[in-house]
């Protein structure tokens, strides 16, 4: 199977800020930025998931593709895979999920992330990260940090400052962390296969107490 698809999942109700996917920037709706930068990058197909008619009306308007899906998704990636029930996608369909929230994701992200997987004979998904240069941002929760292995496998993901400095941060204030930091960036590649799989198996203790999803996956090896 050659090309990916993107699927963008968009809710309407948002406790810190409703109805953002239609947040007006420069005379568009945000969704249709998001939309545009995904059809930029040669995906064979970009479909917004949404449960909110609101939604499905904005993206239609623009001409975009709308899979209407369940009220009842706890995650995005719970409504990917109604998606793919709807689509009947092949258990090899590369799905690339990308947050409706996110008009200025460059184009570069979106297939390098699909490229981490379609490269990858082991994989089942893939994600990124990118470096940690600043202090602040060891330390701030909602900066999700990564670690990996040698090869680029996730270990963990933590909104805590890992991997944990023990000598450097005993005595704050900390003035300059090691080259190992990474935060996670918040794009996902999976076989369409996997995303069935995934939603089959019952939320983990470790997401639960981080609000990470992706943490299920190492949780379920």
């Amino acid at each position: 199977m050659s090309g990916f698809v993107v699927v963008i999942p968009a809710r309407y109700q948002s406790s810190r800020l409703p109805a953002k996917p239609l947040a007006d920037i420069g005379g568009k709706p945000m969704i249709q930025w998001v939309v545009e930068k995904a059809q930029k990058t040669g995906a064979k197909q970009v479909i917004v998931a949404t449960d909110d008619e609101r939604i499905e009306t904005a993206v239609k308007a623009f001409g975009g593709e709308v899979c209407m899906t369940s009220v009842d998704h706890n995650s995005g990636t719970e409504r990917l895979a109604e998606v793919c029930d709807k689509y009947n996608f092949a258990p090899d369909e590369i799905i690339v999920n990308v947050q409706g929230d996110e008009p200025l994701i460059p184009e570069s992200v979106i297939t390098q992330v699909y490229e981490g997987l379609a490269h990858n004979k082991l994989a089942s998904m893939s994600t990124l990260a990118v470096k940690i240069d600043e202090v602040e941002e060891v330390f701030n929760p909602n900066a999700v940090k990564v670690l990996t292995d040698k090869d680029g496998y996730a270990l963990y993901f933590s909104r805590a400052s890992i991997p944990y400095d023990r000598d450097n941060f005993k005595a704050p204030p900390v003035k300059s962390i090691q080259d190992c930091y990474l935060r996670h960036v918040g794009i996902y590649a999976y076989y369409a296969s996997f995303i069935k799989e995934y939603v089959s198996w019952e939320p983990s203790a470790l997401e639960n107490i981080e609000s990470l999803e992706q943490l299920r996956v190492l949780w379920y090896g």
